[in-house]
């Protein structure tokens, strides 16, 4: 297989070869779309602006000049360097879309129009193509225009409503959460629009951040709407489940367990010593033992106070009790099963004044059996493809050198 990523397309593999993807997104939500789709076999252009690339290249920057964060969410990608506002990238860019499947996008609504590369344009070029649009609102509505990044998406959309604990500011999950689950529904959208297209051409997919936040909320809208429950944040467990929490161990570390089913319940309350909260009269079902959290959870917290977290954990795993430490960095690099199931990938990587090093990057998601996805490389570096890709639609040496020039790529 070729591996080498400037050597133009790689090889076919996965349930994606043969699909070709134009990816003009920066930051994260439309480059995790386009991530997803590279790693399971389709060709991902990426175009970056020329001298200044996706911004991404510059975040969590350690040393170097290209983060890790680029790394992963460029990976199995070619790097285009193109100035899509200029008559002369917009040109390259219709020529490449004539020949693409999927078009990924994460403007603000509007600026594809502005580059002449709007729908109407695109579908021109190519009637069948299928155009997904990441923004923070949508591409209609009064909201439309306003900028947006993933923490307002996840204010807007419910989450931070139900982050902390009660009485204090509403905090941040510790990822791009808004971002991610926004490219995994990209992600869905062009794979519904390509699997449509003998009979529907040219779908377009209107993806908006605080829709997808919105969509993982649950009941929160219909409960206030039947029954006036106001949800408050829920601190270190679900609402409306109860056995459900993370506990502080005896050497300090901290357990998730979950014993929120008439099942494991039992199993959770004899292990902990209580069974007179599982067989007594209080009742065992969800809606009392919501009335008896603190009871519950004083239980649990005292057994697990007595107990260092590895011994904690190998009681209740002996019980049938769902439960999980709180693995940091660290431990998540050196966990078996993490090893078991390839999800600890090593791959040399540049990290700064010449020097290279194997590092440990996520494995690829979801795993297939008979057709996995797989990394055939890291993301890669700024232009590292602008001569192959441009090569391929005919544009020869002495014309991209114009081009170089007039700093269209």
């Amino acid at each position: 297989m070729n591996t080498d990523p400037a050597a133009g397309p790689p090889e076919t593999y996965g349930p994606l070869a043969g699909v070709r993807v134009l990816e003009l997104g920066n930051f994260i939500a439309a480059p995790t779309a386009g991530r997803l789709l590279a790693e399971f076999g389709a060709d991902v252009i990426k175009v970056e602006r020329p001298g200044v690339g996706d911004e991404l290249r510059r975040w969590r920057l350690y040393d170097g000049d290209t983060s890790l964060l680029f790394r992963i969410l460029g990976r199995n990608k070619r790097s285009l360097t193109l100035d899509l506002s200029r008559p002369e990238g917009r040109d390259i860019a219709l020529r490449l879309a004539a020949g693409t499947d999927v078009v990924l996008e994460n403007f603000r609504p509007g600026t594809l129009e502005k580059w002449g590369l709007g729908p109407a344009d695109l579908r021109a070029a190519n009637p069948g193509l299928v155009l997904v649009r990441i923004s923070g609102y949508g591409q209609t509505g009064p909201y439309r225009d306003r900028p947006d990044f993933g923490g307002v998406a996840e204010a807007v959309g419910g989450l931070r409503a139900l982050t902390g604990h009660s009485g204090q500011p509403p905090t941040r999950i510790g990822i791009s959460l808004a971002d991610s689950v926004a490219g995994l529904y990209a992600v869905i959208g062009a794979l519904m629009g390509l699997l449509q297209r003998d009979h529907v051409a040219g779908e377009v997919v209107d993806v908006a951040l605080y829709e997808c936040v919105y969509s993982l909320t649950e009941s929160l809208v219909p409960d206030f709407d039947a029954f006036g429950v106001v949800r408050e944040p829920g601190g270190s467990g679900p609402p409306g489940a109860a056995p459900a929490c993370t506990y502080r161990c005896g050497d300090g570390r901290y357990i998730v367990v979950g014993g929120n089913g008439e099942a494991m319940f039992g199993r959770l309350m004899r292990v902990v010593g209580r069974p007179d909260l599982a067989d007594g009269p209080r009742p065992a079902d969800d809606s009392g033992r919501v009335r008896n959290t603190k009871e519950l959870d004083d239980a649990i917290s005292s057994w697990v106070a007595e107990r260092t977290q590895d011994a904690a954990e190998a009681a209740l795993v002996e019980a049938g009790v769902p439960n999980g430490p709180i693995l940091t960095a660290e431990e998540i690099v050196e966990d078996p099963h993490y090893s078991a199931r390839g999800m600890h990938e090593r791959r040399t990587v540049a990290i700064g004044d010449g020097h290279s090093e194997d590092v440990i990057f996520p494995g690829v998601v979801p795993k297939l059996g008979r057709n996995p996805g797989r990394v055939t490389w890291l993301g890669p570096e700024l232009g590292e493809h602008t001569d192959a890709v441009l090569s391929e639609l005919g544009i020869d040496a002495p014309r991209r050198a114009e081009l170089r020039e007039q700093g269209v790529i």
